[in-house]
């Protein structure tokens, strides 16, 4: 393993970062004061709690993973996509670095960046809410899971794109709407049964039911099938990414 590399690529992508802190760090703050202030107080004197949970507590979670999901598909598939962009992409592959260090860097720098913003916005929250941790650890590892998985995503997404527009479009069209429905905002157990049955079928709901157990020890669906539905979609990426760079699909090509 060439660390050397994956450094040099994970430094380069976190200077970009680094270069736009400002933007990067009072964008989410602004961001989650609104939701608050939408979400806490509009709808949080309506619905005083939620499963035993204060309303403004309740919503923390669903807030974390919507931003934490956006900001690692995005930074991941910019920073793959650039490359290609402007052609630097073949001096990489030219390069003595194999596929794994190279998904390594740029994943790992999105993934960084992400967790970031995570930790950003449940400080963030701490100032609008009480906000208790029943399994701290257990809240790590899945935001830190969440981050790779769907780095990983943004970075197969980067590869696809064949313009900037395309970039946003899975994310704005499929990812988000998927986590605002999937019980960020609300619990499905407040959903009439039929569509309690068919929001089962939102992969999102698994990941935001185990995040919000790790907070408050409940859940929307057992625990062990989120901890399987985050593992088979990084999976899944992980053989996706692999198989695109055996092929050279829209790489080489």
């Amino acid at each position: 393993m060439n660390w050397q590399a994956v450094r040099s690529i994970y430094v380069f992508e976190m200077a970009r970062f680094f270069r736009t802190l400002m933007q990067s760090f009072i964008s989410p703050v602004i961001s989650t004061s609104l939701y608050f202030v939408v979400f806490g107080a509009a709808i949080g004197s309506r619905i005083d709690q939620v499963d035993g949970v204060s309303y403004g507590a309740f919503i923390v979670p669903g807030l974390i993973m919507l931003s934490v999901m956006t900001q690692a598909i995005s930074n991941a598939s910019f920073g793959i996509y650039f490359p290609k962009f402007i052609g630097t992409i073949y001096e990489l592959l030219s390069a003595p670095v194999n596929f794994l260090e190279i998904v390594i860097g740029y994943v790992g720098a999105a993934a960084t960046k992400a967790l970031f913003i995570g930790v950003v916005i449940l400080a963030t929250s701490a100032l609008f809410v009480d906000l208790q941790i029943q399994y701290p650890f257990a809240m790590i590892a899945f935001m830190l899971l969440t981050c790779v998985s769907f780095a990983l995503f943004g970075f197969i997404i980067g590869i696809w794109a064949q313009n900037f527009e395309q970039l946003q479009l899975i994310p704005l069209l499929i990812v988000t709407p998927l986590v605002f429905l999937g019980g960020s905002f609300y619990s499905i157990s407040m959903l009439p049964p039929i569509w309690q049955t068919i929001t089962l079928f939102n992969p999102v709901v698994y990941l935001i039911s185990g995040f919000r157990w790790a907070f408050f020890g409940m859940a929307d669906v057992p625990i062990g099938l989120s901890l399987l539905a985050i593992a088979g979609f990084t999976a899944l990426c992980l053989i996706a990414v692999w198989r695109i760079f055996k092929t050279g699909w829209r790489i080489r090509k």
